[in-house]
């Protein structure tokens, strides 16, 4: 190398190790900006409502019939001829269930007419001759004996027709009793009928369920049965899942020494759900309250106990701990430890922890969200 240019490379190599040593000194002391945090969970949030919840009495029990009708056999000593309705039947009133063989009353009746027809000639003879003995009475043709004989005679005569028509009306009935007939409407619930048997009078031939009508009798504490009262409406649920709407017919006037229970007689409007003898449980409601709610899908269970996850100013959520009670179609009463202005997620809030962020979206029903239907069933959340 030249010795003349030696000198200028060295004060050129020197400015660019002076110019890399400043631009990384300003890099140092200028670092890039933290990337911001990232939402964890897109949610929408919803605020606690004030509603009317229905207030409900849980019990249980068993349908049975309103009323029974045993229905026998009149007649005494008839075989049965022929049976016409089976168990299931619906029948009318008055409508023949059974009958019997009617030979046997008819060939007594007839006895009887023949019997009737004697003491009535019998009867017009001895009216001759009280007759004539009355004509001859101021003659004197006759003794005063004779003529009280006539005039006895005439009288007992009567009364023996009178005995034989009466026996007659009697064999008439009788006869009517070789139909048995129903003697309301109704369902045949049993039937012990059995065509040839011979039957004494009395026997249960079958039974039925006056009106076709069940209730449902459910045995309620009696710490609570002064709060039920006739009228009140109540919803049966049958062992096969089935609901059945009813209504409080009466309060029983007892109460069992054993369970300390009393029965409440409920109405149950007609289903071919309901069968005599099935157990169900059901809910006697007894009034309404004003409480407040969330949705349940706002409502988390942990480790025994529920949760809400409230959403703050920051957008970062909180855990709350509540204590709930009755449940109303989606919704669910908090009894304590939910604020009346709060934001809470709406749902998801098992993807979510204490203090995470979230990015909130207002959805379009949230301010508001529909009473449910009063007849969807209320119970503590607890069972």
């Amino acid at each position: 190398m030249n010795a003349r240019l030696q000198p200028f490379v060295l004060t050129i190599a020197a400015a660019l190790l002076l110019l890399g040593a400043l631009t990384y000194s300003a890099r140092a002391a200028d670092p890039e900006p933290a990337e911001a945090p990232r939402p964890a969970l897109t949610v929408t949030v919803v605020q606690p409502q004030r509603m009317a919840i229905p207030m409900r009495i849980a019990a249980n029990g068993n349908i049975a019939p309103w009323q029974e009708a045993s229905v026998g056999t009149e007649a005494n000593g008839l075989r049965l001829a022929e049976v016409r309705v089976n168990v299931g039947d619906s029948v009318k009133r008055g409508q023949v269930l059974a009958t019997f063989a009617p030979e046997t009353v008819l060939a007594e009746q007839a006895q009887i007419k023949a019997s009737v027809a004697e003491a009535e000639a019998a009867l017009a003879e001895a009216a001759a001759n009280a007759q004539r003995a009355r004509d001859l009475q101021t003659t004197g043709a006759l003794s005063a004996q004779q003529i009280n004989q006539y005039l006895t005679a005439e009288r007992t005569a009567q009364a023996r027709l009178e005995a034989q028509r009466a026996m007659a009306r009697a064999q008439q009935l009788r006869l009517g009793q070789t139909r048995v007939v129903a003697p309301d409407n109704g369902i045949i619930s049993a039937r012990s009928a059995t065509v040839g048997a011979v039957l004494p009078a009395g026997q249960e031939l079958f039974r039925l369920i006056r009106q076709g009508r069940l209730e449902w009798r459910a045995e309620v504490p009696a710490t609570d049965l002064g709060r039920v009262k006739p009228g009140q409406a109540v919803e049966v649920i049958g062992a096969s899942g089935s609901r059945l709407a009813g209504k409080v017919r009466m309060v029983g006037p007892t109460v069992d020494v054993q369970t300390r229970n009393g029965l409440v007689y409920v109405d149950l409007a007609s289903s071919d759900e309901a069968r005599a003898g099935m157990f169900a449980r059901g809910e006697i409601e007894i009034g309404s309250s004003q409480a407040t709610t969330l949705p349940q899908s706002a409502v988390n269970l942990r480790d025994g106990f529920h949760y809400a996850l409230r959403v703050g100013p920051d957008n970062k959520v909180s855990q709350l701990k509540l204590k709930v009670g009755r449940r109303l179609g989606d919704r669910i009463e908090v009894l304590d430890g939910l604020p009346a202005d709060a934001r809470v997620v709406a749902s998801g809030g098992g993807f979510l922890g204490d203090g995470d962020l979230v990015r909130v979206v207002q959805a379009a029903n949230a301010a508001s969200a529909p009473t449910p239907a009063p007849a969807q069933a209320a119970a503590p959340a607890g069972r």
